[in-house]
C-alpha cells in the first residue's frame, strides 16, 4: 500500500490507535505485525526475502557479538567470518534480484565486442519494494556490531521492528541499529503537541508529493518518453522540472515518513535539507539523501582510505563511491554515467580548488561574498541539472539523444504549453515550486512546523485547513501507476 491510498488513511489511524491503547510490552508486537501487513500488501511473497535478511543479519550479530567477547585468538577471525557471511548473503539477494539481468547482458555485450555470440541470461523477477534500503539499513546494522559501535540486539523481535519499521520501509531514511534500537524500548505516550506536529510534517509531505510532484511528473513525461521530439527549452524546462519533481517526491515521501513516526513518538533521521541551495557538489551530498551519503561515507568511503592517502588515491576513493552510488539507484548504465558524473565533478572541484581560491584573491572576491555564493549556486544547479538527464532517461541512448536535443533552439516550436499541462497547471506548478524554495529558505533558520506551533490554535487549524484544501483541490489523482507511486520506491 502507498501512503498516497485510501488503504494507508485508514491504515495508519487504525496502527495509532492500537498503538496507545494496548499495553507497553505488546506494542514492538502490534507494530512488526503491523510493518509486515504494510509489506506483504505490496507482494506477500517477498516478506520471504524481508524475513531472511532480518535472521541473517540479526544471527550474525549474535556471533560477531560472542566472538569479540570470547577471550580465545582465534575467535576475531571468526567474527569477520560472520561479517562477511552477512555482506554476502544479503548482497546475493540484492544481486539477483536487482543486478542479475543487467550484468548477464552487460558480459554477453563484452563478449560479442570479442566476437564471441552468446545469449544473456534473464530471470523474470519483480525487483522486491524497498530491497535496497533494507537491506542497507540491516548490513550497516552488522558492520556497526563488528566495529564494536553497538552491542547486538538480543530480542529477535525488537530487530525485526528496527528493519521492518513501515514508515521508512520502502524509501528510507536508512536508520542506524543505535540510533533506532534504543527506541523502540522507550515508553511513548499520546502526545498532543508532538502529534499536531507530525501531522504538519505529514501534510507537508502530501503536498509534495501530490500537488508538486505528481503535477511536473506530467511535464517531465511527456518530454522523457519521447526525447526525439522536443528540442532546446523544452528539455531544459523538463529537465528542472524533473529535479523539483524527483525533489518533491522524495522529500515528500520522507516527510510522511518522519511525520507518521513522530506521532507514535518515534524519531527517524532527516534525510534533506534545502539541497538545491548548495553552493558546491559536495555540500549537495551532505543536503541530499542523508541517510544514503553517510552510510556510504561510513561503509564504504573510510573503508577505501578516505581521503586520509594520496591524492590519486582520494580522487579513485570518490569515483568508486560515486560509480556504486549510481548503481544503488539503478541497474542500468545511465543510472553508472549519472554516478559517475557526480564522482567527477568531486574530483574536479577537490583538483582546482587551490587555483580558485589564488584566482578569487587575486580578484579581492570575499569568500562570504553574495554574489560569489549566488554564483556558487547557480553552477551547482546547472551540475546537478546536467547529470538528472542521465538518471530521468530511460536509457543511456536517451540521454545522449536529449543532450544533443538541448542545444536545438532552431527547431522548438515555440511554445511551452505542449507537455501535457494547461495553463492552469502550468502556473499551479510553477506557484508550487515556489513554495517549495520558500519553505526550504524558511527552514534554514528556524523549524517551520516548530514556528508555526508557537503560534495561537486558531492560527495552527488555519494553517493545517488550508493545506488540506490545496491538497484536496491541486492534487493530481489518478492510476497508482502515475500518481501515487514514489519515484525511489523503485530502489
Amino acid at each position: 500500500m502507498s501512503f498516497i491510498s485510501v488503504q494507508f488513511l485508514i491504515f495508519f489511524p487504525a496502527v495509532v490507535l492500537v498503538y496507545f491503547t494496548i499495553p507497553h510490552p505488546y506494542r514492538w508486537i502490534w507494530i512488526l505485525v503491523a510493518d509486515y501487513f504494510f509489506f506483504m500488501s505490496w507482494n506477500p511473497a517477498y516478506a520471504v526475502l524481508l524475513f531472511l535478511s532480518t535472521v541473517t543479519t540479526w544471527a550474525s550479530g549474535i556471533l560477531i557479538g560472542r566472538a569479540a567477547a570470547h577471550p580465545d585468538a582465534e575467535h576475531p577471525a571468526r567474527k569477520k567470518l560472520w561479517l562477511v557471511f552477512s555482506l554476502v548473503f544479503n548482497l546475493g539477494i540484492l544481486f539477483v534480484f536487482k543486478y542479475l539481468n543487467f550484468f548477464s547482458s552487460l558480459t554477453a555485450a563484452l563478449f560479442r565486442i570479442f566476437g564471441v555470440e552468446t545469449a544473456a541470461m534473464h530471470v523474470n523477477l519483480l525487483l522486491p519494494i524497498g530491497i535496497s534500503f533494507y537491506t542497507f539499513q540491516a548490513l550497516g546494522y552488522t558492520m556497526d556490531v563488528y566495529r564494536g559501535k553497538i552491542g547486538p540486539e538480543k530480542n529477535f523481535g525488537r530487530y525485526a521492528l528496527f528493519v521492518s519499521f513501515f514508515p521508512q520501509l520502502a524509501a528510507g531514511p536508512i536508520e542506524r541499529g543505535g540510533e533506532m534500537l534504543p527506541q523502540f524500548r522507550e515508553v511513548h505516550f499520546f502526545d498532543y503537541k508532538r502529534a499536531k506536529r507530525g501531522f504538519l510534517v505529514m501534510l507537508w509531505g502530501y503536498f509534495q508529493k501530490m500537488v508538486v510532484a505528481d503535477r511536473l511528473g506530467k511535464l517531465v513525461n511527456a518530454v522523457y518518453n519521447n526525447p526525439q521530439k522536443h528540442f532546446g527549452p523544452d528539455v531544459i524546462f523538463a529537465t528542472v522540472a524533473f529535479a523539483f519533481q524527483l525533489y518533491c517526491d522524495f522529500s515528500g515521501y520522507s516527510d510522511i515518513a518522519l511525520g507518521a513516526a513522530e506521532i507514535m513518538g518515534f524519531r527517524l533521521q532527516r534525510n534533506f535539507d534545502a539541497p538545491y541551495f548548495s553552493e558546491s557538489i559536495r555540500e549537495f551530498w551532505r543536503r541530499w539523501h542523508i541517510t544514503l551519503g553517510t552510510w556510504f561515507r561510513d561503509y564504504l568511503y573510510i573503508p577505501l582510505g578516505g581521503n586520509r592517502c594520496s591524492k590519486l588515491r582520494h580522487c579513485m576513493n570518490l569515483l568508486a563511491v560515486f560509480l556504486v552510488c549510481g548503481l544503488w539507484h539503478g541497474a542500468a548504465l545511465s543510472f553508472v554515467a549519472w554516478g559517475a558524473l557526480h564522482g567527477l565533478y568531486q574530483i574536479a572541484g577537490l583538483l582546482t580548488r587551490p587555483a580558485r581560491l589564488r584566482l578569487q584573491a587575486r580578484m579581492h572576491i570575499r569568500q562570504d561574498s553574495v554574489w560569489l555564493r549566488a554564483a556558487r549556486v547557480g553552477c551547482t544547479f546547472l551540475l546537478i541539472n546536467f547529470a538528472w538527464i542521465f538518471f530521468r532517461a530511460r536509457g543511456i541512448s536517451d540521454a545522449f539523444v536529449l543532450i544533443r536535443n538541448l542545444f536545438l533552439f532552431a527547431r522548438w516550436d515555440g511554445s511551452l504549453l505542449n507537455l501535457g499541462l494547461s495553463l492552469p497547471e502550468f502556473c499551479a506548478a510553477l506557484l508550487g515550486i515556489a513554495a517549495v524554495i520558500a519553505v526550504d529558505v524558511l527552514n534554514r533558520d528556524h523549524d517551520l512546523p516548530d514556528r508555526i506551533l508557537e503560534r495561537k490554535p486558531l492560527s495552527q487549524w488555519t494553517v493545517c485547513t488550508t493545506a488540506l484544501i490545496l491538497i484536496a483541490i491541486f492534487g493530481v489523482y489518478g492510476p497508482f501507476d502515475t500518481s501515487g507511486k514514489f519515484i525511489y520506491s523503485q530502489f
